[in-house]
């Protein structure tokens, strides 16, 4: 009978973990330090329960679509009260973590933050009809704008232009309630799923269409009219910005372009600034403008020129 092989022993590991912890925990005590100018941690927002209340929004906004299957007449109504109610007392609990978190001071009174949040969460909730309705405007111009589209509820499904415009009208809401940083991870949760990067202060009108939508970036000031079609690619963007005497960055400030009604930039173009790009007007695909245009213009990338030069010709 052969001899049973030794048991192997795992060796030392070639690193001293202690150490290593010991170091991130020196960093991480300055960076609170200086961050939260010595008060007591408070508790940051949940990314993973704004991605829940998320979800839950969106499917009591579209039930039928997002929500379980098998939803009847009668059920319906109670899945859609019974999901906001659920998904608002969740809102409500981030919501006072970011107050709290904004209070560098500690000068908020004993229940201000609790009631500034339930108020907060109370003007998000009566504003859900307001953006559902923009929403199927922005469903509506995305089928009738599409000659692929075969239905609203495949646009509803399968239109990533939807999908982030879905996320970006509850960001924008709670952006401009003053809860900055839970609409900036709801815009973020969108960006990740679409690859359409919509800051949550970007001002859209109705009837709002991102046709394929890979790669289009809306900058935090850009306010966009009615019936505006966009395509892939294109950037409104900032075409500098302001420092201060240090050399700092100044935040803030109307930074970029205004796209008035009825307006199509194509696939790839680039606006850049506080510029406006007037009602009607077109922008052709990989233009770049950082200038103002009227009415009813039609911007075109220059044409190539070529020259040709015989016997000597031109030299």
């Amino acid at each position: 009978m052969p001899q049973s092989a030794e048991p192997r022993v795992a060796p030392e590991p070639a690193w001293d973990l202690g150490a290593i912890v010991a170091d991130l925990a020196g960093l991480r005590a300055v960076s609170q330090r200086r961050r939260y100018r010595g008060r007591p941690l408070p508790e940051l927002p949940s990314r993973e329960a704004v991605a829940g209340v998320l979800d839950a929004l969106v499917s009591a906004l579209y039930p039928r679509h997002f929500g379980p299957s098998g939803l009847s007449e009668e059920t319906l109504d109670v899945f859609v009260a019974d999901t906001i109610e659920q998904a608002l007392r969740r809102l409500r609990r981030e919501v006072r973590r970011e107050l709290r978190l904004n209070d560098l001071d500690g000068t908020a009174k004993h229940g201000e933050i609790d009631g500034q949040a339930l108020s907060i969460v109370a003007d998000f909730a009566h504003d859900l009809p307001r953006i559902r309705a923009l929403l199927d405007s922005d469903i509506r111009a995305a089928f009738d704008g599409d000659p692929a589209a075969k239905s609203l509820d495949e646009v509803v499904f399968c239109y990533p232009g939807v999908a982030a415009m879905i996320r970006h009208r509850i960001a924008h809401r709670l952006y401009a309630l003053g809860v900055t940083m839970l609409a900036r991870i709801v815009a973020e949760i969108a960006h990740a799923q679409t690859g359409i990067d919509i800051h949550p202060g970007a001002t859209i009108g109705e009837s709002f269409f991102i046709d394929h939508g890979t790669g289009v970036v809306i900058g935090e000031t850009a306010r966009i009219g009615r019936r505006v079609r966009l395509y892939q690619a294109v950037t409104l963007g900032a075409k500098r910005f302001e420092t201060d005497e240090q050399g700092r960055i100044v935040k803030g400030g109307d930074r970029h372009p205004i796209i008035e009604d009825d307006v199509v930039i194509y696939a790839g173009a680039t606006v850049l600034g506080r510029v406006t790009i007037g009602q009607g007007a077109q922008v052709g695909g990989g233009v770049w403008l950082t200038r103002s245009v009227p009415a009813g213009s039609v911007i075109t990338q220059a044409k190539p020129v070529a020259d040709s030069f015989e016997n000597g010709g031109g030299i």
